[in-house]
């Protein structure tokens, strides 16, 4: 996987014990790209930011340069970013 440009600002919403949210983070990781997790199981606007962004309750949500996708696995993570010119 080839990448096309590195994103300016990534945020994750999401919270303990979520599988998916373990996942796309350890994915994050393994790009070597830096972002910022809201924890939206200890902080209520965290929450209410990740409902606003993806118009619903599960997690996770990711923003990548006001790119916005929710509820996803890493599959759906990687097809995101091609589609939105990050990766080839």
């Amino acid at each position: 996987m080839k990448v096309l440009k590195q994103p300016k600002a990534i945020s994750l919403y999401s919270r303990a014990m979520c599988g998916w949210c373990i996942d796309a983070k350890e994915w994050l990781d393994l790009m070597g790209w830096k972002y910022e997790v809201h924890d939206t199981g200890k902080d209520p606007a965290a929450r209410q930011k990740a409902i606003e962004l993806s118009n619903q309750t599960l997690v996770p949500v990711i923003e990548v340069d006001g790119h916005v996708l929710g509820d996803f696995d890493t599959g759906q993570l990687e097809t995101f970013l091609k589609k939105n010119g990050y990766l080839e």
